[in-house]
């Protein structure tokens, strides 16, 4: 749990996987309102654990990019069962209900899949090569 186990990581980690995200900023933009020493810190100890990497970016010199090593796409399976648990007893719970039926109907498929679109740089719900976008077609 010292690992990932606190909530501003285990945010991190979401956003990496399901939104795509990979910069500071937009880190900082989740709606659950990070503080920058805060979101500076737990990209700072998810980096020094292993679960994410820092990476010059392409297309913006004055940006770095994150993303998960290997060891953070280990997290996807958790991410997942922690997202089934939450539909089953947060009923305030934001996990879209189509999506839980269909990571329910065939859990070790849909985990595999995400995490090897998260490994091509992508995520579950938003880019050309995300997740949905991969089922639907």
């Amino acid at each position: 749990m010292e690992s990932f186990g606190d909530p501003w990581s285990l945010l991190i980690v979401r956003d990496i996987v399901y939104f795509g995200k990979k910069t500071y900023g937009e880190f900082l933009a989740s709606e659950e309102r990070i503080a920058t020493n805060v979101l500076a810190a737990r990209l700072a100890e998810l980096e020094k654990r292993g679960i994410i990497k820092k990476c010059d970016c392409d297309y913006d010199k004055r940006k770095d990019l994150y993303m998960l090593t290997e060891k953070g796409i280990q997290l996807i399976p958790i991410l997942t069962e922690i997202s089934l648990w939450s539909t089953q007893y947060d009923k305030d719970t934001g996990a879209p209900m189509d999506w839980i039926a269909t990571v329910r109907a065939d859990k070790d498929r849909i985990v595999r899949l995400i995490q090897d679109t998260v490994r091509e740089g992508g995520a579950v719900f938003v880019g050309p090569d995300s997740v949905l976008s991969k089922l639907s077609a």
